[in-house]
């Protein structure tokens, strides 16, 4: 097998070797039962086991105090951006939403497409979503508050969460999902695509405080609703059950690594050795308000877009792929996830220095 390369990729993304030896070395006859996870029942004693440990270990690693559930859909967050006002926003009622880039307004069209009263209530986009609005008022009547973390676009994240008082706090967490410490109990549901920090795409995690599953109107499809996938522990039809099992070694990986909160001090590390190099250069330029940079996404442009190609092409050459800004905004993205180690930012960094050298 030829080396494996750094990978930049926004998503899919990394995910830590030891995870994908463990599956390698279990793929075709998992725990001596001669078949593999890919072939086994859903409704199987052995993936009965997977699925409950995914959730066991999903709470662990998260802290997610009682009260909650976690759910595994299919159809990406993509699907949520729907589910939720399907579920959770009567006819009537209205929702409050935070734009912050590319992923809050699909959100919010998807909405709006099912005929749903959306209230835009502070955007970044007059800057082109290089910060994240701090400074909004939720409306106290609103069925919910909708964020989204972390913007793998345009390179910005929440610091902090904003307080939504008693009008519950839905996010989007599909691309900073366990990059650092957060207190789950702020939150009434959770969503992540698990193709950048928990495990291949197909998976989606929804967490969910067990008294909104019966918000869920009998009117809705099937696969949108949580109380009924709920009420089946997620297995109202065939899961992604790959997946589910890739996501389970995930986080053993992450608690065998010292659980979220050595994760998060290693991400932080990165960022900054990362960020520093933008910094101190006048070849780089970062895109993004400082007070609202992402730890997972780090988003920059050089002098041309000419040199940004070269760039592009010569840390493909140098063992880096994924360094491509989205097509949306072009420019030099690099996403370090949590299974991106260490050397491979030191390893851009030291590329990023050199490329200065020879063209700046």
């Amino acid at each position: 097998m030829s080396e494996r390369v750094f990978n930049f990729n926004a998503g899919p993304a990394a995910l830590p070797l030891s995870v994908l030896e463990k599956a390698q070395k279990d793929f075709l006859n998992y725990q001596g039962e001669g078949l593999s996870v890919m072939e086994m029942s859903h409704r199987s004693k052995t993936f009965d086991s997977i699925i409950k440990d995914a959730e066991r270990l999903m709470k662990e690693v998260m802290g997610i105090p009682d009260g909650y559930k976690v759910l595994f859909f299919q159809g990406g967050a993509t699907l949520q951006f729907a589910a939720i006002p399907l579920n959770l926003l009567p006819d009537g009622a209205s929702a409050d939403y935070v734009n912050t880039g590319a992923w809050s307004k699909k959100a919010i069209a998807e909405a709006q497409k099912l005929g749903k009263t959306v209230n835009v209530i502070a955007s970044s986009e007059d800057k082109n979503f290089s910060y994240i609005p701090a400074d909004f008022s939720v409306n106290p009547d609103a069925a919910y508050l909708h964020i989204t973390s972390n913007n793998t676009i345009a390179g910005t994240q929440f610091q902090t969460y904003p307080d939504s008082g008693s009008v519950p706090l839905i996010c989007d967490m599909s691309s900073d999902i366990n990059s650092r410490k957060i207190d789950v109990s702020q939150f009434d549901l959770i969503y992540a695509g698990a193709q950048k920090n928990m495990g291949p795409s197909g998976v989606t995690i929804v967490i969910i405080k067990e008294e909104l599953l019966e918000k869920s109107p009998d009117n809705i499809p099937t696969m949108t609703s949580y109380k009924i996938i709920g009420g089946k522990d997620s297995l109202y039809n065939t899961p992604p059950t790959f997946g589910i099992y890739m996501i389970k070694l995930v986080l053993e990986w992450i608690q065998e690594a010292g659980g979220v909160e050595a994760i998060e001090k290693i991400n932080r590390q990165k960022a900054d050795l990362l960020y520093s190099a933008i910094d101190k250069s006048n070849f780089y330029r970062g895109t993004v308000a400082k007070d609202s940079r992402s730890i997972m996404n780090v988003t920059f442009r050089l002098p041309d877009e000419e040199l940004e190609k070269k760039f592009v092409a010569e840390g493909l050459e140098a063992g880096m792929i994924g360094l491509k800004g989205h097509r949306s905004v072009g420019g030099i993205r690099a996403s370090i996830y949590n299974a991106v180690p260490l050397a491979a930012v030191e390893h851009l960094v030291a590329f990023m220095e050199k490329f200065e050298k020879a063209n700046g």
